[in-house]
């Protein structure tokens, strides 16, 4: 930002509910809408569960159709089945039952309906070093609701990734997109594993650490990304002591959805645009790439966000000033890995190491550069980064 005391920032028109069995309340929130004819979503893991089964019966009074076999990174493929499916049915409304591959994928879905296919010509295109044009959309979008089962905090924001059959992720941007009512249940989010929530809010921590050092900040997400922080590091460790523990799951989904809303409005930089080609690349999972890429990321962007790395320091308690802050914070960082058990090296999850030079280059053209505190001045750069993560 040119001035500090000028900002944008962007707030969305979402309903929280978060209470034990918030699922209960979906056909009253369906009404409230005038859904009569939802599509459900979501993958073929969660279509195994009690949940699944429990939110099926709570639609017997609206004509629904469902979509269980929604892929990680989701795919094009994946939203032209479910547009076809929408319109055939007259859709008026999503339910995802999930993470962010579901959650985008009904995003891109609504986008599709809305503004015509195929859904590549929406994406959001980056000119580097720092120039983002996102298409202007005025169009309504057909409401969704979302029952957020990891800890991405996907359902808040208006933003989505989707793969394409050559390995890359488009990436999109419509205000119109954010879930319109998200129920919130800790009961109900212990179908979930204790892993892929722990992983996922390793995704979570990372919106609200960028958002502290975008150039898209500002002091309404600086104070939406420190109480993240903190909730963050307390609920992560609870729910690793006890996986079973609801209180835990409650406090880390409100981690993941104050994390959604820095997200909305700060953007993020480098580490996800890592992590976009990561998993666009291999297929790993976001929140591992994500456990894995946080603290060289943060290390890569120290030098240039030192009032950053001193507000996180301290809103962590942590003893630290000007002198050690970062190694402080990485300190804590890797610290919080183990006491996760997440993965912390590329090599675990199945990365060739070979292909960390083309990944590299990749990243030079992801948009999340443009908002990234510290120029990224090569693919050596991010390549080195890559392989400290191996």
């Amino acid at each position: 930002m040119n001035s500090q005391n000028a900002f944008n920032h962007l707030s969305f028109r979402t309903r929280v509910i978060c209470k034990t069995d918030a699922v209960l309340d979906l056909p009253e929130e369906l009404r409230k809408l005038q859904s009569q004819r939802p599509i459900l979503l979501c993958s073929t893991r969660m279509a195994q569960t009690a949940l699944f089964e429990k939110v099926r019966g709570l639609l017997a009074n609206v004509h629904w159709k469902q979509v269980i076999d929604i892929p990680a990174h989701s795919s094009v493929e994946t939203v032209d089945s479910i547009v076809l499916l929408a319109q055939a049915h007259q859709a008026d409304a999503f339910i995802c039952l999930g993470g962010g591959s579901v959650c985008d994928s009904a995003k891109a879905a609504a986008l599709v309906l809305a503004e015509g296919a195929p859904l590549a010509q929406h994406a959001s295109r980056f000119t580097p070093p720092s120039t983002v044009v996102t298409p202007d959309f005025v169009r309504g979008k057909l409401p969704i609701v979302s029952i957020p089962m990891t800890a991405s905090g996907a359902e808040v924001t208006p933003s989505l990734g989707i793969r394409t059959l050559q390995g890359n992720k488009l990436l999109f941007w419509d205000a119109a997109l954010a879930s319109r009512v998200i129920l919130i249940d800790p009961q109900a989010n212990l179908e979930m594993p204790a892993a892929v929530m722990l992983a996922t809010g390793m995704n979570g921590l990372a919106h609200c650490i960028e958002g502290l050092y975008s150039q898209a900040r500002s002091p309404i997400t600086d104070a939406l990304a420190l109480s993240g922080l903190r909730a963050f590091d307390h609920a992560m460790r609870a729910v690793a002591k006890d996986p079973k523990d609801a209180n835990a799951r409650r406090a880390l989904l409100v981690a993941a959805h104050l994390s959604g809303m820095v997200l909305a409005s700060a953007r993020s930089c480098l580490h996800h645009a890592i992590c976009h080609v990561l998993g666009a690349t291999f297929g790993i999972g976001h929140g591992d790439a994500n456990a894995v890429i946080l603290p060289h990321a943060l290390r890569f962007n120290a030098p240039a966000v030192q009032p950053a790395l001193n507000a996180m320091a301290h809103n962590l308690g942590l003893n630290a000033d000007a002198s050690n802050a970062e190694e402080k914070i990485i300190q804590w960082l890797t610290e919080l890995q183990s006491a996760t058990q997440v993965p912390t090296r590329l090599r675990d999850l199945g990365v060739d190491p070979q292909r960390l030079g083309a990944v590299a280059h990749h990243v030079l053209h992801e948009r999340g550069l443009a908002y990234n505190p510290r120029a990224v001045s090569s693919a050596d750069e991010i390549e080195n980064l890559l392989h400290a993560a191996w």
